[in-house]
């Protein structure tokens, strides 16, 4: 693995990519001695996603490694330095961290200058953080094989979410689509 690289994980809701992100990050640690950090991007905003966070917290917390979690919902540009060249990084997830900056708008969602921004502050953020550490694996949901529909928001949000997922994809030295808990690489070797 090259120094300052991305890898990019995508795969439907519970397919096993989160394990597969974090199991990828261990395995990257224990070659190159690298220090553990975890970007989690959810917010307990109900029941479900409140037992998501905790299960995901007391995954790594039982695993042998040690990790150093950050829970940060927006703005990832505020932590990119916080890491150094030494430094595995994992960001789960990419479709919850948009939804954060989408949706909590206040009605700017319609204004494509606002969308512009909001996508260009993801991936500021996550070159930054890039930048700064050895590996950044970020983990996205595959949102695209259900039908959108006709609702205006939700159309905006995959357009934003799909064009995000192409950006990355560019950038990674890897990328990953997770089904059934089995990982098919699509990209790098």
């Amino acid at each position: 693995m090259e120094k300052s690289s991305l890898i990019f994980i995508t795969g439907g809701v519970r397919s096993g990519k989160s394990s597969f992100a974090e199991k990828r990050a261990t395995e990257i640690a224990c070659e190159t001695g690298g220090h553990l950090h975890y970007i989690a991007a959810g917010q307990h905003s109900d029941p479900e996603m409140k037992a998501r966070i905790a299960k995901h917290r007391q995954d790594r917390s039982e695993s042998k490694f040690n990790w150093k979690t950050w829970e940060h919902p927006t703005h990832l540009t505020k932590l990119s330095g916080a890491f150094n060249g030494k430094d595995i990084v994992l960001l789960d997830c990419l479709t919850t961290l948009l939804n954060n900056e989408f949706f909590h708008s206040d009605g700017k969602w319609l204004d494509p200058v606002f969308q512009e921004q909001v996508m260009d502050s993801i991936l500021e953020g996550i070159e930054q953080i890039q930048c700064r550490s050895h590996v950044l694996i970020v983990v996205s949901n595959e949102i695209f094989h259900e039908p959108i529909g006709d609702n205006e928001m939700v159309f905006i949000y995959g357009r934003m979410l799909a064009h995000l997922h192409q950006q990355l994809v560019i950038k990674a030295k890897q990328a990953y689509l997770v089904e059934a808990g089995i990982p098919l690489l699509m990209k790098g070797g």
